[in-house]
């Protein structure tokens, strides 16, 4: 226990993470300011804590390309493909495997053997020292990283993967993982509260730096979550989960943006989603549909968010649409026909992105969202009102961007999502978005409600793309502009996208009897992309 106080308590310093530019995966390496008598298998704890932390979303330029804005930028409405090479692609729902693996895809340093081999050397260094706290927050995110995964595909390997990590191994239902998820929570909160003295040194923690009760309510704010994706899925287990996590006797859950769970790993580095986003000549640009949202609503966040477009005259003035709107923010269509990044490309928006800011997990005005709609949709007891805690969540958001104008924000009954128009006349779109208004309307129908909540919800989650994914397939909210060219040949729906990705090749060949059992037993249909995942089920949809 003294050696665990001294490791933990004291201030040693985090390993260093080095990023590797070819095979993608995260390398430690020893931190001179350590002190030099820390034992190896003290390293071994920092790095595999930092290999943990980083398994949720990665300091990997090419896994969080893949991951973070080709998947679910695209499928989750924040970005489009910026290359014109991108002729097969998640966005055009035609991607290659080697696009659509990446969350499952195997060898010794991928991400689900990494994630699972390091939490066995932390159980392995907590039963050697008698250290608790260490494994409940691995169990943390272990949840938070693999309900990332079983939301891209499904049924996965969980239950069962082995001390090494190795995926080569039988599927469990995605109804299965999810009851393995709350109950792994569970455990997690339990050795908290069992072991109140014991903490994790914030200099390692680049999460909560050491704060055991922020950790409590991230692993509620998570469950919530969890919850209501669940909700149409199987409603009497939602309704317990939920209203267990927002109950203050067992914690509470983030109410304010000092509790943002987010990686803050990129202080002395360059954040590789920048990174990744500014491959070439931006392989990824802000998409049209989140920009076209936040113009309607003259969305004070927007500055924040992207960058002017250089849609401008010789004279440097914008350029303006049919309805003589200047085109200070116009983003890119996602799926596009014809894309060319030199020529006309690169004068739609660029994504904002500070190369130091942290990466986000879940933040405050997600979980104030997330209660709204338990009250307002499904009668959930929430600790609060929905049109409370919905204004909430959007003062949260103003906050955490540092923008002001919130009263009038919250008060507009007129500002809709305004209409795309394509100052490239490559793609152009003649639809029009829902005319859903911002301000709060108590006598609104449940869906209309519902429909509010995600969008505004949806505005502030920013950046989360795969959560943002998975919500839009759950509710069918915010309605997206339809891709322009589908590759799916009728497999997807281009006005409700893609609803998974199919699994790798490479289960097919190494774990072949396991993946064809899963695909028979668990999954809804057909391993593709239009094939839904269990808990995408709400009535007509």
């Amino acid at each position: 226990m003294k050696k665990l106080i001294n490791i933990f308590l004291v201030g040693t310093a985090l390993a260093a993470s080095v990023v590797s530019c070819t095979d993608g995966f995260e390398e430690i390496n020893r931190d001179p300011y350590l002190p030099t008598d820390l034992s190896p298998d003290d390293y071994a704890l920092t790095s595999s804590m930092m290999n943990i932390f980083g398994s949720v979303v990665s300091n990997d330029e090419h896994r969080t390309q893949f991951l973070e804005c080709l998947l679910g930028g695209t499928q989750g409405g924040y970005y489009a493909d910026g290359s014109a090479s991108f002729t097969n692609s998640i966005a055009r729902y035609n991607a290659p495997n080697g696009w659509t693996r990446v969350f499952m895809e195997s060898g010794s340093k991928s991400l689900i053997p990494t994630l699972f081999t390091n939490l066995s050397m932390v159980n392995d260094y907590c039963e050697e020292y008698d250290a608790h706290v260490p494994n409940a927050i691995g169990l943390i995110v272990k949840v938070a990283a693999m309900s990332r995964v079983t939301d891209c595909y499904g049924p996965i390997p969980y239950s069962k993967i082995g001390y090494d990590g190795s995926i080569v191994t039988p599927y469990d239902s995605q109804e299965d993982v999810y009851n393995k998820f709350f109950e792994e929570l569970d455990e997690a909160k339990s050795i908290i509260a069992a072991y109140p003295e014991e903490s994790l040194n914030s200099l390692i923690d680049e999460v909560y730096h050491g704060d055991m009760q922020k950790w409590v309510k991230f692993a509620n704010s998570l469950q919530l979550r969890l919850a209501l994706r669940i909700s149409y899925a199987n409603p009497t287990l939602a309704k317990e989960k939920a209203e267990a996590a927002v109950n203050p006797a067992n914690g509470g859950v983030i109410e304010e943006n000092a509790g943002n769970a987010q990686w803050d790993h990129f202080r002395t580095s360059t954040n590789s989603m920048l990174i990744a986003i500014q491959y070439n000549d931006h392989d990824s640009r802000a998409a049209a549909d989140i920009i076209c949202y936040m113009n309607g609503y003259n969305d004070p966040r927007r500055a924040k968010y992207f960058a002017q477009s250089e849609w401008k005259d010789e004279d440097g003035n914008f350029l303006t649409d049919p309805e003589d709107q200047p085109l200070t923010y116009v983003g890119t269509r996602r799926g596009w026909a014809v894309y060319n990044a030199k020529q006309w490309g690169i004068k739609f928006c660029d994504i904002n992105l500070d190369s130091h800011a942290p990466f986000q997990w879940l933040n405050a005005a997600e979980v104030a969202f997330n209660r709204a709609e338990g009250a307002a949709v499904f009668g959930w007891e929430m600790g609060g009102d929905a049109e409370t805690l919905y204004n909430k969540g959007i003062e949260l958001s103003f906050e955490q961007y540092g923008v002001s104008g919130l009263a009038d924000y919250v008060a507009d009954a007129t500002s809709v999502p305004a209409g795309y128009y394509d100052p490239s006349t490559f793609n152009p779109w003649n639809g029009s978005l829902p005319a859903v208004t911002i301000k709060w309307d108590e006598s609104a129908t449940t869906e209309q409600k519902q429909e509010r909540i995600a969008i505004q919800k949806w505005i502030a989650n920013w950046t989360i793309g795969n959560e943002a994914w998975a919500e839009i397939r759950r509710t069918g909210y915010p309605k997206l502009i339809p891709v322009e060219y589908n590759g799916s040949a009728g497999i997807v729906d281009s006005e409700k996208g893609a609803q998974r990705m199919p699994y790798p090749q490479e289960e097919y060949t190494n774990n072949g009897a396991n993946v064809q059992a899963a695909v028979t037993n668990f999954l809804l249909g057909p391993d593709n992309m239009g094939t839904k995942v269990w808990w995408a089920c709400k009535p007509g949809l």
